[in-house]
């Protein structure tokens, strides 16, 4: 925290409007399961053969200069250097987020060293039963636990991401995320899903209200023992609480095709710079502020995490909310399953309206 803190509060001082946070660094798209909503394997076998070396990992790093790096994927532990890599990133100081399935971690372990620097994401997209239903795959949720207490036992930071789709039962998860506490993990990442266009199942993705709503029934009056991975104004932006824009900038994307324009979850083509990245992108033509189609129902923290960090240190309103949120956590409320209510408590509540596609479904 002390080191993003220094990071952005520096960036704004030198009046920088896009700025990087987190490096999403694909080293490859391959991966050892079809999740039904993920779209990346989608990519040609050709494409899907191929991996960044180490040297381009680390020039992306350098050329960006964000502070923390992410692995994503594919599944990143099937690159033949990913220890490599990672080994790289720490000896740069970087905090590197590598996140994984879990099917193939355990016997990593022994090959990577435990530093403050490294932190085991894994995937687990709720219970048993739903975590095995989203990654098309039975017995994986096992597996991956199995995995994750071993790395919380051997001294890893372990983290979880979860992306929650319209089939999600509240007071199941609420469940599900009681029990990765007490194994010990470090924090929850959460995350609606995005309807993302190539992925294979279309009908479970969650439209803007349908979120809200969830993510109410999910958070609303939660145990004060749940740690998140995230900051709290983004857990209210989930809530309807707080309005965010989006900030594809802050998460900005490096793969095989070089830098993603113009977030993780949209292709819109590539670039050969992070230089060229920041200024042909328009920017302002993307996030649900912009009326772009694609961006109407997107609510992952890639893109609006950014921007909930930049209100904590960029403004007295959102700092003084998020040392609120730390210090009481959220207000108790009554009416949680309301979407349409945006809370009466919060000085800034953010509108929740239907989009076209929603009313089209109706």
């Amino acid at each position: 925290m002390w080191t993003v803190a220094r990071y952005v509060i520096g960036q704004q001082l030198r009046r920088r409007t896009h700025f990087p946070l987190v490096l999403m660094l694909e080293p490859l798209f391959r991966c050892n399961l079809a999740c039904s909503g993920c779209g990346k394997i989608q990519h040609p076998a050709s494409i899907l053969k191929q991996h960044l070396s180490p040297r381009s990992c680390f020039d992306a790093v350098e050329e960006c200069g964000a502070p923390i790096v992410s692995l994503p994927g594919g599944e990143p532990l099937l690159h033949p250097q990913i220890v490599e890599i990672v080994e790289g990133l720490v000896a740069r100081r970087k905090y590197v987020y590598l996140c994984t399935n879990a099917l193939l971690l355990k016997q990593f372990l022994p090959r990577f060293t435990p530093s403050k620097y490294l932190t085991f994401s894994v995937h687990l997209d709720g219970p048993p039963a739903e975590h095995d239903a989203a990654v098309s795959r039975e017995g994986v949720f096992e597996i991956a636990v199995d995995a994750l207490q071993h790395a919380i036992e051997e001294g890893f930071r372990v983290t979880t991401n979860t992306t929650l789709f319209n089939t999600a039962d509240a007071n199941s998860y609420r469940r599900f995320f009681d029990r990765l506490m007490e194994m010990g993990v470090e924090g929850l990442t959460v995350s609606p899903g995005y309807p993302y266009a190539k992925a294979p199942e279309q009908e479970h993705f969650l439209h803007r209200t349908q979120t809200v709503k969830l993510f109410r029934e999910l958070l609303d009056n939660r145990p004060r023992h749940w740690r998140f991975n995230q900051s709290p104004l983004f857990l209210e932006f989930l809530r309807g609480h707080w309005h965010l824009p989006c900030t594809p900038s802050g998460n900005p994307t490096y793969n095989l095709l070089g830098w993603q324009k113009p977030c993780y979850l949209l292709q819109d083509g590539s670039v050969d710079t992070f230089a060229e990245l920041l200024d042909e992108t328009e920017w302002s033509e993307y996030g649900p502020d912009s009326g772009n189609p694609h961006c109407s129902d997107c609510m992952v923290h890639s893109g609006f995490e950014p921007t909930a960090i930049r209100q904590t240190f960029g403004s007295w309103k959102g700092l003084l909310m998020t040392v609120r949120l730390m210090l009481f956590g959220p207000p108790r409320r009554s009416s949680a399953a309301n979407p349409r209510e945006p809370g009466a408590q919060h000085s800034q509540p953010e509108t929740v309206a239907p989009n076209p596609a929603e009313q089209r479904a109706a």
